[in-house]
């Protein structure tokens, strides 16, 4: 069998083969066989029928069958004998075909990058400890009474804390804010929305100047859009709000007491406190742990510089757009604004997808030198999480996945996990103190 690669670009080759006469002779006659043990033709008992009658009327698909298996098999060998891993086949032109022929055809291709694997045994990483204190207690206890937070009408003036439910409508210049841009329709108008009166809510120095006003009243409010402001026509523009108070809401957070932790299904108050200091510790390790993880892919990609196939590239890319837009959108970010980003968005993207993918094929080969798997076990079990994450019944689940064709990102996923199991444990780990939390 006769073979050539030709490289047409990063990670891209043609391929060229031509299978010799005998050997396509041979794939004809082993074909034509099975194709005699099984035809039905008038006249004849199944299988009993002359070969040469068999050939005559099955020919089209005697011909489809030997050079499907004749292509399977000799691209196959052709690709190991040139050490090329595969990825995608991007399209197949035959060159030559026929009883008496040699087949000849070319495969253009994508392959998975060549690199050389840098050292990954003993990478230096810095693990932060960190243990919840009570403060750290505390500060999610009252995350959680936020969550039962009620607002109570009062009849008194406005004060900082407070909800001032208002209608407005505001103009820059004398003109509506949709006059700089369409998308600014709900900051050009709005009823019955609240205002919570804290520092850089809405619009910097909004809310402020609802201090003191009651029910029913009528304010100005002048504001100046600052430099990061979402609607970029607008930036450094002064804005007037013309706001009518229709009514004050107080501030009423739950008692922290036996009855509120029934509320989250702990039996009192001590026990909530316990399940909470759990749950922080749990973050605090997963943190710690994804951290360490960074470190580690990140000492083991910077070194390296390789070319990446364009298709796996542009999936990847294409899925975090869609991610991010459907972000957005679930955000309530106006489709128009959306447009407007798009550029940034698929710089964006594209950046991340390329880490995403040098990554995986490290990963990979890193699995392939230390010959780490995925086991059926291991899948099923992480299918049954999933069912049960998403409240389903694991055969419905499979079912989901399958017709998704999700079961290799799947796969992908455990196998990634592994690998990184493998460098944390065989990392030189230094183990330092958390640094203090944020306000």
């Amino acid at each position: 069998m006769n073979v050539s690669v030709e490289t047409l670009g990063p990670c891209r080759k043609l391929l060229r083969v031509e299978v010799p006469v005998e050997r396509v002779t041979k794939a004809f006659d082993e074909v034509t066989g099975k194709y005699v043990r099984n035809a039905q033709l008038p006249g004849f008992r199944p299988g009993k029928a002359p070969r040469h009658l068999v050939s005559k009327n099955f020919e089209s698909r005697i011909q489809e069958d030997t050079k499907q298996q004749l292509f399977q098999e000799s691209y196959r060998e052709a690709a190991e004998g040139q050490k090329l891993r595969i990825i995608t086949t991007l399209g197949m032109e035959e060159q030559s075909f026929g009883r008496g022929q040699p087949f000849g055809f070319t495969v253009t291709l994508e392959h998975a990058p060549d690199f050389e694997l840098p050292s990954y045994k003993g990478i230096p990483a810095r693990r932060e400890v960190a243990l919840v204190t009570d403060a750290d207690v505390d500060r999610a206890l009252e995350v959680l009474r936020e969550q039962q937070v009620k607002y109570n009408e009062v009849t008194r003036p406005a004060q900082t804390g407070d909800v001032a439910v208002v209608n407005y409508t505001g103009t820059c210049e004398g003109k509506p804010l949709t006059d700089f841009n369409p998308t600014a329709r709900g900051l050009t108008e709005k009823k019955d929305t609240w205002m919570l009166l804290a520092e850089n809510f809405f619009i910097p120095g909004f809310t402020e100047q609802l201090a003191g006003a009651e029910a029913g009243s009528k304010r100005t409010v002048r504001v100046t859009f600052p430099p990061n402001f979402v609607i970029t026509e607008l930036v450094g523009k002064e804005g007037v709000y013309e706001v009518e108070v229709t009514s004050i809401r107080e501030k009423e957070l739950p008692a922290l007491d036996d009855a509120f932790a029934k509320a989250f299904g702990a039996p009192d108050l001590e026990q909530l406190k316990q399940g909470v200091r759990r749950d922080l510790q749990n973050e605090a390790n997963f943190k710690s742990k994804r951290a360490v993880r960074d470190q580690l892919v990140k000492h083991l990609l910077e070194p390296m510089n390789f070319d990446l196939p364009e298709s796996v590239l542009s999936t990847e890319t294409r899925n975090l757009v869609y991610n991010i837009v459907n972000e957005n959108q679930q955000r309530g970010v106006p489709k128009e604004a959306i447009e407007e980003k798009k550029g940034e968005i698929f710089q964006g993207a594209q950046t991340t997808a390329r880490s995403r993918v040098k990554a995986a094929f490290v990963l990979n080969r890193i699995a392939e030198q230390e010959k780490i798997t995925v086991e059926r076990e291991e899948l099923a079990r992480r299918i049954t999480q999933l069912a049960q994450q998403n409240n389903m019944d694991p055969e419905k689940m499979v079912k989901v996945i399958r017709e998704r064709n999700g079961f290799p990102e799947i796969q992908q996923e455990i196998l990634t996990s592994k690998v990184l199991d493998f460098l944390e444990l065989n990392a030189q780990i230094e183990e330092v103190p958390a640094a203090a939390p944020a306000a």
